[in-house]
């Protein structure tokens, strides 16, 4: 298990590997947004934890279309399907990957990008707890969408349609920790509701995953 963390961690961080990019991605998104909005920082300050996950959300989904396409290119999925180790735990290993290299960076960067945001310092260790708890969730059910598209031409697109609707719970109890923390409440509350949806899908996720990966080797 380890070694296909190592490995896929490795992929994902060379150059062309996907991890700077949805770095990037991230960035102009949450540059791009407060230009569409004006210099309104009451407002800014109120749809910031918003942009932060929302731009969390488009990055992760940009890094899922690579999750098993690269493999299914090399043949190397074909032999990861047929290997000792069980799939579910294949797929475990390679979201702990993904979300290591291309998805923990998109975490660390958000204390910073709140302050752009006009957010106050409460909001923003709401948002950097919640994002920390919750983006592992997007990736795990994530691996869903990417398996059921691995085989199919342009999957890119079918991966975002499968994967969003599920990730609306991740992201409205995401938005709902900062603003619990901005309203001055406890948000103890949500942040253990998303916990739970992480917990959720670290279960049911890789396997559901696996399955699709087998049918679609079928």
């Amino acid at each position: 298990m380890m070694a296909v963390i190592r490995r896929d961690m490795a992929a994902h961080l060379a150059g062309g590997g996907g991890a700077a990019t949805g770095l990037v991605f991230f960035l102009a998104v949450i540059a791009t947004i407060p230009f569409g909005l004006g210099p309104d920082l009451a407002l800014l300050s109120r749809v910031g934890p918003a942009i932060l996950w929302i731009g969390a959300l488009l990055a992760t989904l940009l890094a899922l279309d690579r999750l098993f396409q690269a493999d299914r290119e090399d043949g190397s999925l074909d032999l990861l399907i047929a290997g000792p180790m069980p799939l579910a735990l294949t797929v475990a290993a390679k979201c702990a990957a993904l979300w290591l290299a291309c998805v923990l960076p998109l975490v660390l960067a958000s204390p910073l990008l709140g302050l752009f945001l006009a957010l106050a310092p409460g909001s923003i260790l709401a948002v950097f707890v919640s994002l920390l708890v919750g983006t592992p969730a997007l990736v795990l059910v994530g691996a869903v969408g990417a398996s059921v598209a691995v085989a199919l031409p342009r999957g890119g697109l079918l991966v975002s349609v499968l994967v969003l609707p599920l990730a609306m719970p991740v992201l409205i109890f995401g938005v709902g920790v900062a603003q619990a923390a901005a309203a001055g409440a406890a948000f103890g509350p949500p942040l253990m509701l998303l916990a739970a949806l992480t917990l959720f899908f670290a279960v049911i996720g890789p396997w559901a995953s696996a399955a699709a990966l087998r049918a679609s080797a079928d």
